[in-house]
């Protein structure tokens, strides 16, 4: 088995550790803590799928970060969000590490504070970096980034899905909704809520649960979201558990884990939604037309109709659900 960057940054004697509380920011659920010792360890994460791993393996995990003399930061595909991570690592801690992989950026995130630091340790390895040094002041106009409201009237920010755009897909679907919609509805994988608000525009909407994973897409939403008939949930849709099935679902499942293709996820969105909604409920999805979602879809529900589409994308409309 290949030892990670960090295990082998720490057994070569490249770092050395003070001590103290060790916060580790946004690892992956598969990233390899062992090299820390256990009870030094908190892992700060917006991700519910990987702050429940970690819950679940016995760390002290939370949202907000916690004093520290040590910062560990897991570099995240989104540039922005990476050097605000750099900015609270500096506010809190004595020495600051950062490790990445390459597809996310580590290379340009190093330059980034090689410019502001001067030349810096480092260690290349399994097509990534990890970087290291005193924290330091100089990074506080990489400070924490707000939601902004764009021109299109919602409110997004760094780390989010369509960051400042509205996905296509999901216009498309909104545009595919029927006039009235049933009584009592979700949205699996909300995002910032744009489905959401479409969804509310409809008559015959008496709730709506909007359920997403991602933190800072959540803390967008109930800006996007005000209505009181909408309720936040910060949770896996894949294992989420509603009082009672559901009358209708909206969603545009992703179809990435990280930077890999996996239409296995959109299919387990699927299943899920067939799993949350009642007997008679229905669901309305949007899809890359690529993704082969047609046999689980088959499988889960008794009817399955495309109602729109375009040489990207399909929308699939598909109601009582297989038991």
């Amino acid at each position: 088995m290949s030892t990670s960057r960090l295990s082998t940054a720490l057994d070569d004697g490249l770092i050395t550790l003070q001590g103290g509380n060790i916060a580790v920011m946004r690892p992956t659920a598969s990233y390899d803590l062992s090299p820390l010792p256990r009870e030094a360890v908190h892992v700060v994460h917006g991700s519910f799928p990987d702050y429940s791993a970690f819950a679940q393996a016995g760390y002290a995990v939370s949202q907000d970060m916690p004093a520290c003399r040590t910062a560990i930061v897991v570099v995240p595909r989104s540039k922005t969000l990476a050097r605000e991570m750099v900015a609270a690592a500096c506010a809190v801690a004595e020495l600051v590490i950062v490790d990445g992989q390459k597809t996310d950026g580590v290379d340009s995130l190093y330059k980034g504070c090689r410019k502001a630091l001067g030349d810096l340790p480092s260690l290349t390895k399994g097509h990534g970096r990890i970087f290291w040094f005193p924290a330091s002041d100089v990074f506080a106009d990489w400070k924490a980034v707000q939601p902004v409201q764009g021109d299109h009237g919602f409110y997004t920010q760094a780390g989010v899905y369509a960051d400042g755009k509205i996905d296509k897909g999901s216009a498309l679907l909104a545009d595919a909704l029927p006039t009235k919609l049933p009584a009592r509805m979700a949205d699996l994988g909300a995002g910032w809520g744009y489905l959401s608000a479409a969804v509310l525009s409809r008559d015959g909407v008496t709730s709506l649960d909007l359920i997403e994973a991602e933190a800072l897409s959540l803390e967008c939403a109930r800006l996007n979201v005000t209505d009181t008939r909408a309720h936040f949930h910060w949770a896996d849709a894949l294992q989420f558990k509603p009082d009672t099935g559901y009358d209708g679902i909206v969603m545009n499942p992703p179809f990435h884990a990280n930077r890999a293709a996996d239409p296995g996820l959109g299919r387990s969105f699927i299943q899920a939604a067939a799993r949350l909604l009642g007997s008679h409920g229905k669901l309305w999805m949007v899809a890359n037309r690529h993704l082969p979602y047609e046999t689980t879809l088959s499988e889960c529900f008794r009817n399955v109709d495309m109602i729109a589409g375009n040489g990207a994308f399909k929308v699939i409309h598909a109601n009582r659900p297989n038991r």
